[in-house]
């Protein structure tokens, strides 16, 4: 699935403990996370700093639309869904949220877990702060030099400085551009060279 054209996300990790619940005690642990090895480093730190819990649930959603969560030991869909949902409810991205629990002896049954770990991650989440992402996509400029001034007033307008340059036979600049504003950006560098501008967008 394709990045969507802007999304939220934490600007940094953030954690919160609830009241514990009939003896158990809960932390949330929530943090940006870019990619599945983000989520793996978080994971294992969360498993790392409490050892002695008695489940590490979680949840996370990337930019791209992938989701996954894990019970962790927990019945079926009393954790790892209620986490998911809170991400999701907070229409968070790049986002994972760990939730640990320290058993207390009395089990709370698959609804009071659902509430336990949903309510967990989604105060957890309210903690956080929240930061709009704007992917963005490398464009490779290839044009004439006589051209630059053309270029350069686009380039401008926009408020976009090339992250590299070339100087050879022709110009080749290399922009990132934000997602949302890729086709404006072409079709003006089009129009401003009359076409004679090699354009390449880079995976």
């Amino acid at each position: 699935m394709a990045a969507p054209r802007r999304y939220q996300t934490l600007a940094a990790p953030v954690e919160h403990a609830i009241d514990p619940i009939k003896g158990s005690r809960f932390i949330g642990l929530a943090a940006p996370a870019a990619d599945e090895a983000a989520v793996d480093a978080l994971l294992e730190d969360a498993r790392q700093r409490w050892p002695d819990a008695r489940h590490h649930c979680w949840a996370w959603r990337l930019a791209d639309g992938r989701t996954r969560s894990s019970d962790a030991g927990e019945p079926g869909g009393s954790a790892g869904r209620p986490i998911l949902a809170q991400i999701e409810g907070h229409d968070l991205c790049d986002v994972v949220v760990v939730v640990v629990r320290w058993f207390g002896g009395v089990k709370l049954g698959v609804g009071g877990l659902i509430r336990a770990y949903g309510g967990c991650a989604g105060k957890t989440l309210d903690q956080g702060e929240v930061v709009t992402v704007v992917p963005r996509v490398r464009l490779r400029v290839v044009h004439d030099y006589d051209d630059t001034g053309a270029v350069q007033a686009v380039l401008g307008s926009r408020g976009l400085a090339p992250t590299d340059s070339e100087w050879g036979a022709r110009a080749t600049l290399t922009l990132a551009v934000p997602y949302d504003q890729v086709d404006g950006v072409l079709a003006e560098l089009r129009d401003a060279t009359s076409g004679r501008a090699v354009l390449q967008q880079e995976p």
